[in-house]
């Protein structure tokens, strides 16, 4: 047995006090983010009235490398914080794999994911900003989980519509927003204008983030004093997440070890941002080589398959434009499981990591994400998500490889959150009556070929 414990845990001072600004160190930034109205660069003060003012301020910033965590926002993270890096010999054996395979784990929190390193900062800068409350989407239910909490712990009234999809697959998630005082609603509805138009072009649609989004944002921009907040995409959500990558990096130095592939799932890119930011500054700075890869699911291939290219964030076409690997604003992927990485487009800085050639995507089918999925949960005893299994497939993948060269890489992924509330989706797997859709080139043409046109 290695001197590796199964567990690296780090000490409560050695968890981070500043969050890291990946696009300080990228000599070539992120497109800037569009004013839907005129197309020209936003400002903050076009942002304060959807976003708190320092999260607008935070988005905008591609020049700070750190940024001070409050502390209030610190006393909260050590509730749960640091997460544990697992070795996982449990897997490892089970594959007769030379490679050495560890997991960030981020779902030992009451939200059971990652996500909460994001809502209680928002939530924070919303309370200390004197709201009333926020509104919000939620795809498979994790981050409005997270964000009804942090809501709760700050004494804010919490707004959550969920993709229709989720809602009706994962009543217990839905319940655990409701019991942390959320109001939860199906998306696309009809309480907005924007919902009951989306309802009109799409009859019978199950939703997708951007159609939430789209409804959110207007509930935000009606009612007084709510601001609208995001779980994933934007550039201040990556910022928070750097904690997940800020630990990782500083257990491996701890023991020595030097990670070779670094994988992640995405969606919208707020996970594996958060994961791979310090590493790509690594590489960046021309001080550490890694191989990163994306996972996303072959349903909804925004890397893989989509355009580089100006696009609304939202169905409602309400929200700024963002230049990011796109399937189109108006793109509503098949009802799969992974409802967290059902987002018609990726992170700008994720797109931009990309575009240089710095990271790689693969997408996977979901028939082969739930058996790998199993495969793990009976060796290493976690549940884990849809979402998060899609980075346990491809680490597998990996390490299997290392199965038929002999080369004993160092493979690390980050395990999002549990799957505690997806049996629906469990079910189908082990019934057998889960099935694939990979959406063709003429469909995705039908989208791509919507995309805005921006000089």
């Amino acid at each position: 047995m290695s001197k590796i414990p199964y567990k690296i845990y780090l000490e409560e001072n050695e968890m981070p006090k500043e969050w890291y600004n990946v696009r300080a160190d990228m000599k070539k930034k992120p497109a800037p983010i569009l004013h839907p109205g005129t197309l020209k660069p936003v400002t903050v003060e076009d942002l304060t009235p959807i976003f708190c003012e320092e999260l607008a301020k935070q988005e905008l910033d591609d020049t700070t490398p750190y940024i001070e965590i409050p502390e209030e926002i610190r006393n909260f993270y050590r509730m749960y914080r640091p997460s544990p890096l697992v070795r996982a010999y449990c897997l490892e054996e089970k594959l007769q794999t030379p490679a050495h395979i560890y997991y960030k784990f981020e779902g030992n929190n009451t939200s059971g994911s990652h996500k909460l390193n994001s809502a209680i900062a928002q939530a924070y800068y919303a309370k200390k900003q004197g709201l009333k409350g926020v509104t919000t989407e939620t795809g498979a239910g994790q981050w409005g989980t997270a964000l009804s909490m942090a809501c709760s712990y700050f004494g804010l009234d919490c707004q959550v519509y969920m993709v229709k999809c989720s809602y009706e697959q994962k009543p217990f998630r839905r319940e655990v927003m409701r019991t942390y005082g959320a109001q939860v609603t199906p998306s696309p509805s009809m309480n907005t204008n924007v919902g009951r138009k989306i309802n009109a072009e799409f009859p019978g649609t199950t939703g997708s983030l951007g159609c939430a989004i789209s409804e959110a944002v207007e509930a935000a921009t009606t009612q007084e004093g709510y601001r609208y907040v995001l779980g994933s995409v934007l550039s201040q959500v990556l910022l928070h997440q750097s904690v997940i990558g800020l630990e990782t990096s500083t257990a491996l130095k701890k023991y020595g070890i030097k990670a070779d592939t670094i994988i992640g799932c995405a969606g919208g890119g707020s996970n594996l941002g958060g994961l791979i930011s310090p590493f790509v500054g690594e590489m960046l700075r021309g001080e550490a080589n890694y191989e990163i890869i994306a996972v996303e699911p072959a349903s909804c291939p925004s890397l893989t398959r989509g355009k580089y290219a100006y696009d609304f964030c939202d169905t409602g076409k309400v929200c700024p434009l963002a230049k990011m690997y796109t399937l189109g604003s108006s793109f509503i992927p098949s009802a799969n499981h992974a409802g967290g990485l059902r987002y018609h487009g990726m992170s700008s800085i994720v797109s931009e990591l990309y575009d240089q050639g710095l990271i790689k995507a693969r997408s996977v089918e979901q028939t082969s994400v739930f058996e790998a999925a199993t495969t793990f949960a009976r060796v290493e005893g976690i549940l884990p998500a849809p979402e998060s299994s899609h980075a346990i497939k491809v680490a597998i993948d990996e390490a299997l490889k290392c199965k038929e060269t002999g080369e004993e890489k160092n493979i690390v992924f980050g395990l999002t959150g549990t799957g505690y509330f997806d049996m629906y989706a469990y079910k189908n797997y082990n019934d057998g009556t889960m099935s694939d859709y990979i959406p063709t080139d003429a469909e995705l043409e039908k989208y791509l070929s919507t995309l805005p046109k921006v000089d």
